[in-house]
């Protein structure tokens, strides 16, 4: 079988788990794994998977994330996603949809502080 029917035929079957319930991170990796089982083989499989554990684990990418949710955080405390909605609100508020695009403006303002959509969605969320 080649590598594009191995993949039409994992794509069916993960629309499939999807329309029985399963989760979708669950059900990725099912098709992921068996896909890649088929083409590869088991134990390229599991080799790929142990590999692919310890690089993750050991990746500095992801762990500012909480950093920038702590300092979203200090600055909903301090009062900063008010203060910067109320701007907005002023200079959008009177036009027709005006709060949806002062929370847009504040969300932009934050975002272009703060340089995080990350912690920008914790502030602007509460």
């Amino acid at each position: 079988m080649s590598g594009f029917e191995i993949g039409l035929i994992g794509f069916a079957a993960l629309i499939f788990m999807l329309a029985i319930r399963i989760p979708i991170g669950v059900a990725m990796l099912a098709t992921g794994m068996i896909g890649y089982a088929s083409i590869a083989g088991v134990i390229p499989l599991f080799s790929f998977l142990k590999t692919q554990m310890y690089w993750q684990f050991t990746s500095f990418d992801l762990s500012v994330a909480p950093l920038f949710i702590l300092m979203g955080q200090f600055a909903s405390k301090a009062g900063l996603s008010q203060a910067l909605f109320r701007a907005a609100n002023v200079w959008l508020g009177h036009h027709r949809g005006g709060v949806a695009m002062a929370a847009v403006g504040g969300c932009a303002g934050f975002a272009s502080i703060s340089g995080s959509s990350l912690a920008t969605a914790a502030i602007m969320g509460q």
